[in-house]
């Protein structure tokens, strides 16, 4: 693992992956890698478990890659914490955004704020009950369309379909979580909120306020 960091261009990949998952085309725009060598690069951080590559959950020509955090947890790999308020998006904005939204608030205490593109009519009684086991609350929250969005704030789409959708500007950061509302399940829904945990986790402790 050592070694595949000592490549300045890997531990960049790394870093960039610390916020937020990427496409390989995105990667290879921020970071100014030529799509042979970061194929080269990416297959070097799969080989060690630092990263995996999956099929996007929208465009299904898509790939993503997104950061496996465990083996990092002793390396201190720090992401930049918004100092301002954060806006989640979804397609629908009926669970997987709200519960973003209220972990957001619960554990980090600063403000945050859900919309979609599509936005459903109500929020899901999964997500409600959800977020209930984990005594978090969604109070009358309402599914509403994203409108234009304030200078300053950072935006994370946390469904494929919306960040393909939006063409999102190379500030935003996207966390690719699965849709609980297409099986229903509440083990879909808490699977949903334990990965938006483990990534706000993170963020709270390796990172540094900006």
């Amino acid at each position: 693992m050592h070694a595949a960091l000592g490549e300045p261009a890997r531990l960049a990949i790394v870093d960039e992956l610390a916020v937020s998952d990427r496409s390989p085309k995105e990667l290879g725009e921020r970071l100014d890698i030529p799509s042979n060598l970061l194929a080269h690069h990416l297959t070097v951080l799969e080989d060690v478990g630092l990263i995996v590559r999956f099929v996007s959950a929208g465009d299904g020509r898509r790939k993503y890659v997104r950061l496996v955090r465990e083996p990092l947890a002793r390396l201190e790999v720090r992401g930049t914490f918004p100092s301002g308020a954060v806006l989640f998006l979804c397609s629908h904005n009926s669970a997987r955004s709200q519960l973003a939204a209220a972990l957001w608030m619960a554990r980090t205490h600063r403000p945050a704020e859900s919309a979609g593109t599509h936005p459903a009519p109500r929020v899901h009684r999964g997500a409600l009950a959800a977020a209930r086991r984990a005594g978090l609350s969604l109070g009358d929250a309402v599914p509403r369309l994203v409108g234009e969005i304030p200078d300053g704030t950072q935006v994370v789409t946390v469904c494929d379909r919306a960040h393909e959708e939006l063409d999102p500007d190379p500030s935003w950061w996207h966390w690719s979580i699965p849709d609980p509302v297409e099986t229903g399940r509440p083990a879909a829904f808490d699977n949903a909120l334990a990965d938006l945990d483990t990534r706000i986790a993170s963020l709270i402790s390796h990172s540094s306020p900006i």
